[in-house]
């Protein structure tokens, strides 16, 4: 399947009717320090405004004017200052964790919240390697004694990584480089992650255990998830009570993972052997009751903090907030449908046809709607339709909402209306390698579309019981059901040329000779509401309709 450049799939488009309007005309607003690398990429094709340190009633005051915002760590994206960003097509972490952003908020409102999690992915595994060598070997106490004028090895007998347990929490992107520089280290690994498969974990030489398990058996644990309600305080006082006096735990993560409090005093009662963490709960922070011990080591929130990893994650996240506003996909959508790299050469040629054939439906048929039926046959149904089914549902849903119909909140709204949709697939496709068919069903009856992929480009090859092949051109069609008869033809291009409006191409699909047939113009202009009615009047002309594909 040839690739098509995805600046033309419109179902990727952030808002379904993006108005044509220059990037220049756009604003980003970038509220936290970003690394030039990436605040350049976006003032090469839009207008960028630079304000750091605003407070919430600034932020709140001003947001109405731009189109994306860009934060860090620092700014807060609430809910009601996304609300007040009634232009906002995209917010954008230049980071891993979104605690920071109200992501339900952002997808009632429509607006698509991306991050960079492979930017800094390998700074913060190499800082949680720093760190177990630091709690290993006591440096950062035995640097500081040394430089105090006390030459003292005895209070800082250390342990060696070799042989050793260590315990991964999670096993997301930084979690697996972490395991996979442990293994230089001769550990024996074991991890905790509900959401990986067996064969993910043994790939990277790692023993799926139970949190119970990896608490008990672990001489160094790391942790690295999300902070979210379910790993909120994570590791409190009844976990540290399972684990070895022995252990030592770094968290380069998430503050609130670990309760703090509890962490002191395991560490003061000898519960545990020592810690190191680069995340508080509150941040930035220069009073915490973890500076009181000796055996904690911290550090200001430096996981992401190299040169190459600000630079990755700033261009990482310009390139996805210039992607939203040209109408491409973002590729770390947080609350869209994420499409993988290998199979958007596949998906996206379908999304656009996903798209067109929603669009044809709710131009075409009457009465209200009760459900839709998506039908995938041949070669797309051995792939995850997700990201195809919310494109037929933005086509579908396109100019009818009072909501911004996008990528992000078309499902959502879809079920608020009590829209049913129904999905079917079968790997079987008599006359096309990949058919997708949609089947609109109201109170008036049911329109049937359906469409696939030729040469590259959108082919429309079926409308009810009539199969034509029509290619989206941009522009408008007459679609005109009528008894085929000697003359009609004739008379409709009379209307539409007394109208001035060209016609540059035409099909007839009949059902047999003299039967009901279907007529399908192509119109360098939309007819006007006159000359349809006229065409409405001509003898056997059951419906004329005008769209825009």
């Amino acid at each position: 399947m040839p690739r098509l450049p995805i600046i033309n799939n419109r179902l990727l488009k952030t808002e379904f009717r993006l108005a044509q309007r220059n990037l220049t005309d756009m604003k980003i607003l970038v509220a936290d320090p970003v690394a030039k690398e990436g605040v350049e990429v976006l003032k090469a094709q839009a207008e960028v405004d630079v304000k750091l340190g605003l407070k919430p009633e600034e932020l709140k005051s001003i947001i109405g004017d731009y189109e994306a915002l860009v934060v860090r760590s620092e700014t807060k994206a609430t809910a009601d200052i996304i609300e007040a960003g009634t232009k906002l097509q995209v917010i954008a972490r230049a980071g891993v964790g979104l605690d920071n952003i109200d992501v339900e908020a952002a997808t009632r409102r429509g607006v698509v919240v991306v991050n960079a999690p492979t930017g800094n992915t390998m700074a913060a595994a190499e800082h949680t390697i720093a760190m177990m060598l630091a709690l290993a070997r006591h440096i950062p106490q035995a640097n500081a004694k040394l430089k105090g004028g006390v030459w003292q090895r005895s209070d800082y007998m250390g342990v060696e990584l070799r042989g050793k347990t260590i315990g991964i929490v999670g096993l997301g992107n930084v979690g697996s480089e972490v395991a996979r520089r442990a293994q230089a280290f001769n550990m024996r690994l074991i991890g905790y992650d509900p959401f990986v498969s067996a064969d993910y974990a043994r790939n990277l030489g790692v023993e799926l255990v139970s949190l119970e398990q990896l608490l008990k058996e672990s001489d160094f644990i790391t942790l690295h998830l999300p902070l979210t309600s379910q790993t909120k305080m994570l590791i409190g006082a009844k976990e540290l009570n399972k684990v070895k006096p022995t252990v030592r735990i770094i968290n380069c993560a998430r503050g609130g993972l670990i309760d703090e409090e509890a962490l002191l005093k395991a560490v003061e009662a000898g519960k545990v052997a020592g810690a190191a963490v680069d995340v508080f709960v509150k941040e930035p922070v220069t009073d915490s009751v973890l500076f009181q011990c000796d055996k904690i080591i911290v550090t200001p929130h430096l996981g992401a903090s190299t040169t190459e990893a600000q630079a990755g994650v700033a261009l990482e996240v310009a390139e996805q907030v210039m992607a939203v506003l040209k109408g491409q996909p973002a590729k770390y959508a947080v609350n869209a449908p994420q499409i993988p790299a290998e199979l958007l050469t596949v998906l996206a040629p379908f999304m656009d046809v996903a798209s067109t054939l929603g669009s044809l439906a709710r131009q075409l048929m009457e009465g209200q709607i009760n459900n839709i039926r998506i039908k995938y046959s041949g070669e797309i149904a051995n792939y995850d339709t997700t990201a195809i089914k919310v494109s037929v549902i933005g086509g579908l849903l396109e100019g009818i909402s009072e909501e911004r119909v996008n990528m992000v909140n078309a499902a959502l709204i879809a079920a608020q209306r009590g829209i049913k949709i129904l999905e079917q697939k079968e790997t079987t496709c008599e006359n096309y390698a990949s058919l997708i068919t949609l089947e609109a069903v109201t109170n008036a009856g049911t329109t049937t579309v359906a469409g696939t992929v030729l040469r590259g480009e959108t082919h429309v090859v079926r409308v009810n019981d009539f199969w034509p092949d029509i290619v989206p051109t941009g522009g408008y069609f007459l679609f005109s059901d009528h008894r085929d008869r000697p003359g009609l033809i004739g008379a409709v291009g009379n209307i539409t040329g007394k109208a001035d409006i060209n016609i540059s191409s035409m099909q007839l699909v009949r059902l047999q000779p003299r039967g009901q047939a279907l007529m399908i113009l192509a119109l360098d202009e939309p007819l006007p509401e006159k000359q349809i009615q006229k065409i409405l009047d001509l003898q056997d002309v059951y419906t004329a309709k005008v769209v825009k594909l």
